[in-house]
């Protein structure tokens, strides 16, 4: 029998406790527990929804296209009766309207992608009798055309697909008659299949290839019964397998036929979720609006991941965002210590080139005022030139070889002062409009490109909501933010950044996005707070530490273009940390600031989004 050295190349090592240089997929040792452990990637044991901004047009028993990141919804009722042919874009951030279907309708079906759907069947008449349709159209990224109508006219079937090989089952002919029908799509016509559905009904949900589709839930009108049977199709018949766990009709679908997950629908609280692993349902965390007649994208490529919109309960607009079991799990781990502790400084760069410089070495703030600049190369800092003026609560931006300093106070005054680094010195430029200090809130790729935004002045004494943007040459005010605030947080580029948290004056978790002209109020953090940092883009990032009154906290948030959510905490709490602002969600850098024990902390901590745990063999 094969040794693990002759599979795996190496002998087992033998080690006290817990290996730290293991890789993942290793087995050791450890001959003080008398286990044999391993390293295994650490991932979500839990389901769970996020909300995201609503549709521009609330409505039910529409249908979807596309995947998470970028879909269509098209068609629907805009309740009550208010037949629709609008079309909305899903950019992973939010809802735009485009070009209209060229017949409105009510329980359609669609398949494909944001730039090449299908749209067939539906009804054009309230009654239904006696408008079933069989119109088919084609999206080709701007916009509807009419091609090849399906055989039988329906509504409220299942299908699923790409644009140019599609299928549909099932659905409503006429009020009170099911039908059983399957047919496919070749890019050009409809061609009805042999294969029939084993139990004819509508209002139910499908995903899936015209070679490889799964059909759950539904209705059967001839026994008004809500069923929970589910099919398969390979694409050329129809198996039954084990059904849904609840009941329902007027349900959504995503992922594919062995990896699928299904939510809402027609039996209370209409919220019910569950994920399909190829042989059986599971229920896992309920949506957190219950509704029916929604819809979801149909390019899932498994039951982890997936956007689920519209469906009737008012505002009938609501959509949400699926993340399942499995998915990766971030955690933060110990980088190299600065060489001076130092809180209330600015960041910039990435998680393996950063930059730290200003703040105070003093808990007490002002009277270590400090010019020195720091710069991490991944694993260790090095002292290099100084600002020409010391300063606490500044910003900061741009990368540790094209940095931007601006604002913040000396141990008197609240200064204008900025300041530009080239990857060896720094070079007093053109001053902020505004003086201001504790403006943490800032964004900027270089520094020729930045943001500042928000912070405080003491003449007159006030926070602010001022905004200005740097060329490279000057800075010019342009939109204010909606709220006014100090020791946000920020980051992003001159024409895309977030603000989140600071003290309004409040402690508060109010974020906003700006667009390169004016500032969104969008979804809040999980968690007030004040004097946190954070880094990424405002189509994800990640915002974490700060003060939670009365005590620090290590709380870390990520940010995925619409909404936060709890992950791991900070190993140190602290607040008044800087961060390696062009960071990413999958990697970034924090360092520095005041842990709430009379001492400046010097701990660095790397964040990665996936991360391993330590488990034991018969785990």
């Amino acid at each position: 029998m094969a040794t693990y050295k002759d599979l795996v190349g190496t002998a087992i090592r033998n080690n006290a406790g817990n290996l730290t240089t293991a890789e993942r997929g290793q087995v050791w040792f450890d001959s003080t527990n008398l286990d044999f452990k391993y390293l295994f990637p650490a991932v979500t044991t839990a389901a769970s929804w996020s909300t995201a901004p609503n549709m521009n047009s609330g409505r039910a028993r529409l249908a979807g296209a596309g995947d998470k990141s970028n879909a269509l919804a098209f068609g629907g009722d805009t309740i009550p009766n208010n037949y629709t042919g609008k079309t909305e874009l899903w950019s992973g951030v939010s809802w735009t309207e485009v070009n209209d279907l060229n017949t409105a309708r009510l329980g359609p079906g669609g398949s494909g992608t944001y730039t090449s759907a299908l749209a067939f069947g539906g009804t054009t008449s309230s009654p239904v009798s006696p408008g079933a349709q069989v119109i088919t159209e084609s999206w080709n990224g701007s916009s509807w055309t009419e091609v090849n109508d399906m055989n039988t006219g329906r509504l409220d079937m299942m299908g699923g697909g790409i644009s140019t090989a599609s299928w549909v089952a099932g659905g409503n002919t006429a009020p009170g008659a099911a039908s059983n029908a399957t047919e496919t799509w070749n890019g050009s016509t409809w061609t009805t299949s042999p294969a029939t559905l084993n139990a004819a009904r509508y209002q139910s949900s499908g995903t899936g290839t015209y070679t490889a589709a799964i059909v759950a839930g539904g209705y059967y009108p001839s026994t008004s019964a809500v069923t929970g049977l589910v099919e398969t199709f390979d694409g050329s018949s129809w198996t039954e397998v084990n059904d849904l766990n609840t009941a329902r009709r007027l349900l959504a679908a995503s992922g594919i036929q062995t990896s699928a997950v299904v939510a809402g629908g027609d039996t209370d609280p209409k919220a019910q979720t569950e994920t399909w692993n190829g042989t059986s349902w599971t229920e896992v965390t309920d949506l957190n609006t219950g509704r029916r007649g929604l819809a979801s994208d149909n390019q899932g490529s498994n039951n982890s991941s997936a956007l689920y919109f519209g469906g009737r309960t008012s505002p009938y607009a609501q959509t949400e965002l699926f993340t399942g079991v499995g998915a990766n799990v971030g955690a933060w781990s110990t980088g190299g210590s600065l060489n001076s502790a130092r809180q209330v400084a600015a960041g910039a760069g990435i998680q393996t080139a950063a930059l730290y410089f200003g703040g105070s070495t003093d808990p007490g703030i002002d009277p270590g005022i400090s010019a020195l600049t720091e710069q991490y190369d991944g694993s260790s800092w090095t002292e290099v030139n100084d600002l020409n003026t010391g300063r606490r609560g500044l910003g900061g931006a741009g990368t540790y070889t094209s940095a931007l300093g601006f604002g913040g106070r000396t141990s008197t005054t609240t200064i204008a002062n900025t300041e530009s680094y080239n990857g060896s010195n720094w070079t007093e430029v053109a001053d902020l409009n505004t003086a201001r200090h504790d403006n943490i809130g800032n964004a900027g790729a270089s520094n020729t490109s930045a943001l500042s935004f928000g912070g405080y002045t003491p003449s007159p004494a006030g926070v602010l909501n001022n905004t200005e943007s740097w060329n490279g040459s000057s800075w010019t005010e342009v939109n204010n933010l909606n709220t006014a605030r100090n020791n946000a947080a920020g980051f992003g580029i001159q024409t895309a950044a977030l603000i989140f948290g600071g003290t309004d004056p409040s402690v508060t978790g109010k974020t906003e996005s700006w667009n390169g002209s004016s500032w969104t109020e969008v979804n809040d953090l999980n968690t007030a707070r004040t004097s946190m940092a954070g880094s990424g883009t405002t189509a994800s990032g990640i915002g974490f530490a700060g003060m939670v009154v009365p005590a620090v906290t290590g709380k870390t948030e990520e940010w995925n273009g619409v909404s936060w959510s709890e992950v791991a905490d900070l190993s140190t709490a602290r607040q008044r940390l800087s961060a390696s602002i062009n960071g990413t969600l999958s990697s970034t850098l924090a360092f520095g600031g005041y842990a709430g024990t009379a001492i400046v902390d010097p701990s660095v901590e790397e964040w990665s989004g996936s991360s391993t745990t330590i488990k034991v063999l018969t785990d």
